[in-house]
């Protein structure tokens, strides 16, 4: 984060967020002598959301530098093949340490990740860091119908029908809003779920990402936009963030010249958050940061049970400089709301 101390960089480490400072630079010399003659492999899951997301990034990149050549890497992971519960797997962390690898060993020299996807409870392998992070895409989830649906709300819908999600998040605070409704665990990358929707006609609607079906050229298919007051975001909803190897300064560099300032700020506040709550992958927790007219950072934070009959709510706002501090207290907050005890009772 700019203007950040060396004492506060060295606690961001310490936190897990992975977060390196943002560079003002433009690409210089230096840069371009570090990376001559490569061939910039970028890491990424193979789903076609993933990829788009990761011919994203090699198109801003090629913007940058016109002569450098980038490659996308599709890798596969466990949490991609596995169609069962990702608690079995370790969580979210499925999606992740398959690319990992790749890129501790250098088989690449970048991954790109959906930030909401990196856990908050899983240190990020050493040597490496989040040298970007995008600018924050729409953070509002959506309700899809299956195609020829008389329904184009969820309000609309009879008690009893089913709703599938992937995410405990999204199913507690559905159920909070309509606990007359079975939300069901729907899996696979968002194609797939579509095909599913339409083929299947078991669901009445599926919740997915407004910013996913974007990426994947679906947007047509977005039937009602949930208001945030109904579904809080996940932490890191809607930024793409690029990690790479410390010990290769060329590429961290260079994507840090793809670093949007205040998305890093907004990651840095809610990802302290997830920290310091140290929910696993069945923890419903919402976490979302904005600045305000006036300057100031907003934080809400919350924490729910399965069915979302119980949750912490908090709510804080401090300085752009002080985002550490202001995920922290937002902890410290739900906490004391009875937030651990909450994760606590929810089975891994």
């Amino acid at each position: 984060m700019t203007g950040a101390t060396g004492a506060q960089l060295a606690t961001l480490h310490a936190v897990g967020t992975g977060l390196v400072r943002a560079s003002s630079r433009p690409l210089d010399d230096y840069v371009g002598r570090m990376l001559s003659g490569r061939t910039l492999r970028l890491g990424s899951r193979t789903s076609p959301m993933a990829m788009a997301q990761a011919r994203h990034v090699a198109q801003l990149l090629t913007a940058l530098a016109p002569d450098l050549q980038v490659e996308v890497v599709g890798i596969e992971t466990s949490g991609d093949k596995w169609r069962g519960d990702l608690a079995e797997l370790g969580g979210k962390g499925a999606f992740l340490k398959e690319i990992d690898r790749h890129l501790v060993m250098g088989a690449v020299d970048a991954a790109v990740h959906c930030m909401k996807d990196v856990p908050g409870d899983v240190p990020l392998p050493e040597g490496t860091v989040f040298a970007a992070c995008l600018e924050r895409e729409d953070v509002h989830d959506v309700a899809v119908f299956p195609a020829g649906s008389p329904y184009t709300s969820l309000a609309e819908l009879p008690a009893g029908a089913r709703i599938g999600t992937s995410a405990v998040r999204r199913k507690a605070q559905l159920l909070r809003y309509r606990p007359d409704l079975h939300v069901e665990r729907f899996r696979g990358n968002v194609n797939s779920r579509l095909a599913r929707l339409d083929a299947e006609r078991r669901y009445a609607a599926v919740i997915l990402a407004r910013a996913g079906l974007h990426r994947v050229g679906m947007a047509d298919r977005i039937g009602e936009t949930l208001p945030l007051d109904l579904v809080c975001p996940a932490v890191g909803a809607g930024v793409i963030g690029i990690q790479a190897r410390e010990n290769d300064p060329g590429v961290v560099e260079l994507l840090r010249l793809l670093d949007h300032e205040e998305t890093r700020t907004h990651i840095l506040a809610e990802r302290t958050m997830l920290h310091g709550l140290q929910g696993h992958c069945n923890s419903p927790i919402a976490g979302h940061c904005t600045t305000t007219a006036d300057g100031q950072l907003s934080l809400i934070g919350m924490v729910f049970t399965r069915e979302g009959g119980q949750f912490a709510y908090a709510h804080e706002w401090d300085k752009p400089e002080r985002a550490h501090e202001l995920g922290a207290y937002v902890a410290v907050t739900l906490a004391r709301k009875g937030a651990r005890q909450i994760i606590a009772g929810i089975p891994h």
